[in-house]
């Protein structure tokens, strides 16, 4: 019977009387679960990491899982922040500029998310003031308790429900990831929330996860527990008690910590997981079953470890108190796949020197889908990714002059590796060296990719050398260049910067069957990728470009944009205007990534004759299965 709701209409009159988000299947219903993962005593324990692992283990047991971040800023998304305070901006299908933690859940559970999985502070204000302003509230006076508050529980409920895979029906649980540390002052509205939520849910179908870091202080090794137990304080006078506790530590928890926690923290023993260090992400899953979160998780859900159920009735999913003899359940707990993959990450030895030519190389996390995209083409491809990171703006000329030391090292560098990626970015600075970098792959046939801005200074550096035009330059770098190669697109603003550009998935066609990309895409003529863009090539160059050798071998559905530029007379030189990290999988590899993994290890030939003529990602990861 479901739980007495907090409020009733009465109380509330601009809140509807709660009803438990019932979920849908076919003929029969079943209630979502809950399971909110909170951080404490640091940032960067790797909630993400840790919440879209369990959520891989709990998909193993047969059910349908989605995510939602919060994140507590004040910001709409994460369009305009800079890449050095947030890191990269990963965007969604339907344009939403987001936390990078929904890339690791779309990556890690094979879903596909929506802006609304990514709660901010400025996203429910925003809600919150725009209904103030047209009356709902009839009169009230706004407050952070109940309006706020209510307005992320009605954020969460209806977000929960919606699907994210290509397989009918509502997801069965939902994660919900709160960003930042317990204690800050941001976090404390959104723990009142989820603290109210339980009750509104119901307290046997929320889960609390607390993810807490145990440090090794002194030469003696031992593992303190105070850190855990202060966050652990924090997190219970905000009401919330912690049904589990992630830890996270360099080595395995020891017995002894474990029961510590445990007593100190008044955590069933089985319930304090040991979230150590692994050698390779993809083993955090396992370590996660290894401990048997997925069925403890489950169980105190009250769902079925066997799987989801199959009722012969429409009745709600029974609990395990209940005889589950005439349900159909699906097989147990299957992380085959996840076990073969983290085995052959580890196991192969062939490096691959690939060298990633940006803007904001002193913050990886800035190219964090580039870098797990290249991981996932690596092990398709059976070599082992090395990645050589080089300032764009230490290749440019004015460099041997200031700073000599550094442009002989990051040119002796550049020349070392096997393939050159240049990622997007925003701004003129490093634009020159990114421009002489693609000269370089040219003259001496290095496997080349660009991504967006990767795409445009490969054009401006075409334009320069091949075609002769010495001012050849982007109107966002120099609005005065006589030859504009790259141009502002009409329907994006110059004024407003947030969520003004060509963002999401869109259409490209790819246009020559002869091409390599379209070898890379399997033969599919029609393929659909995620942008991030304001500026394009400017189409009235195009036959002068393709003329002198660069094939615009990718157009938009109306034909009037470039999308794919290769230039067929070198091994591999690869460009998009779209963002193909973005929707690149551990098993299955993003075409152009993995195309360019195995052209830099010298395999691409060998592999699409043994693909067919057509490349099938994923198939060279079977193959070791």
């Amino acid at each position: 019977m479901a739980p007495t709701p907090i409020r009733t209409a009465s109380d509330y009159t601009s809140t509807p009387v709660f009803k438990r988000n019932a979920l849908y299947v076919g003929e029969d219903t079943i209630d979502t679960r809950y399971v909110v993962v909170s951080g404490g005593s640091v940032s960067g324990l790797g909630k993400g990491t840790a919440i879209s692992s369990l959520g891989v283990v709990l998909k193993s047991y047969g059910y349908r899982v989605t995510a939602i971040k919060i994140d507590p800023y004040l910001n709409v998304d994460a369009g305009t922040m800079s890449p050095y305070e947030h890191g990269e901006v990963y965007v969604l299908d339907d344009g939403g500029e987001a936390d990078l933690d929904l890339g690791n859940y779309e990556r890690f559970l094979d879903i596909t998310l929506s802006s609304a999985h990514n709660i901010t502070s400025g996203k429910v204000y925003e809600k919150v003031i725009k209904r103030e302003r047209t009356g709902d509230y009839l009169g009230k006076t706004v407050q952070m308790v109940p309006h706020v508050t209510d307005a992320i529980q009605d954020w969460i409920l209806q977000v929960a429900a919606q699907p994210t895979t290509k397989t009918p029906g509502a997801p069965h649980i939902c994660l919900i990831e709160l960003g930042g540390t317990v204690g800050d002052i941001e976090s404390a509205v959104y723990l009142e929330a989820l603290q109210q939520f339980q009750h509104r849910a119901g307290i046997e179908n929320v889960c609390m996860i607390h993810v807490g870091l145990v440090p090794v202080m002194g030469v003696v090794g031992e593992q303190k527990t105070k850190p855990c137990q202060h966050s652990v304080k924090l997190l219970r006078e905000a009401g919330i008690k912690p049904d589990f506790l992630f830890c996270r530590s360099e080595q395995p928890l020891h017995d002894e910590t474990r029961a510590k926690l445990a007593l100190f923290c008044q955590t069933p023993e089985d319930h304090v997981i040991s979230l150590h260090d692994v050698a390779n992400v993809y083993k955090v899953p396992l370590m996660l079953d290894e401990q048997n979160v997925g069925k403890l998780v489950l169980e105190r859900l009250h769902l079925d470890v066997h799987g989801p159920a199959k009722a012969t009735n429409h009745s709600l999913l029974p609990s395990p108190a209940i005889n589950t003899t005439t349900v159909e359940s699906c097989a147990p707990a299957n992380l085959t796949d996840w076990r073969a993959l983290a085995e052959k990450a580890e196991k192969i030895s062939e490096d691959v020197v690939i060298g990633v030519v940006g803007k904001y190389t002193g913050l990886q996390d800035s190219y964090l889908s580039v870098i797990k995209s290249l991981k996932h083409a690596s092990i398709d491809a059976g070599s082992r990714l090395v990645i050589e990171w080089i300032e764009a703006s230490d290749l440019e000329p004015h460099q041997r002059t200031h700073a000599p030391e550094r442009y002989d090292s990051a040119w002796k560098r550049l020349k070392a590796c096997d393939g050159i990626l240049c990622p997007g970015g925003f701004g003129d600075r490093g634009i020159e060296g990114k421009a002489l970098c693609a000269r370089y792959c040219r003259e001496t046939n290095t496997p080349y990719f660009g991504i967006c801005l990767g795409l445009q200074t490969a054009v401006i550096s075409y334009c320069r050398d091949v075609l002769g035009f010495e001012d050849a330059n982007s109107a966002e770098f120099d609005p005065s260049a006589e030859t504009q190669c790259c141009v502002f697109m009409p329907e994006v603003s110059t004024a407003v910067m947030g969520g003004t550009m060509r963002l999401g998935s869109r259409v490209t066609i790819i246009k020559d069957p002869d091409s390599l990309a379209y070898k890379l895409y399997g033969g599919q003529p029609v393929v659909y990728e995620r942008h991030r863009h304001r500026y394009e090539v400017n189409p009235q160059l195009v036959p002068q470009l393709e003329a002198a050798g660069m094939r615009f071998v990718g157009i938009d559905e109306r034909g009037q944009r470039m999308e794919i530029a290769e230039i067929p007379s070198l091994d591999f030189f690869l460009c998009t205007q779209f963002h193909p990290e973005f929707k690149s999988r551990p098993m299955r590899p993003s075409p152009p990534f993995l195309g360019f993994v195995l052209a830099a290890a010298g395999k691409l030939s060998s592999r699409l004759e043994a693909d067919g003529g057509f490349l099938k990602p994923g198939a060279g990861w079977l193959a070791h299965h």
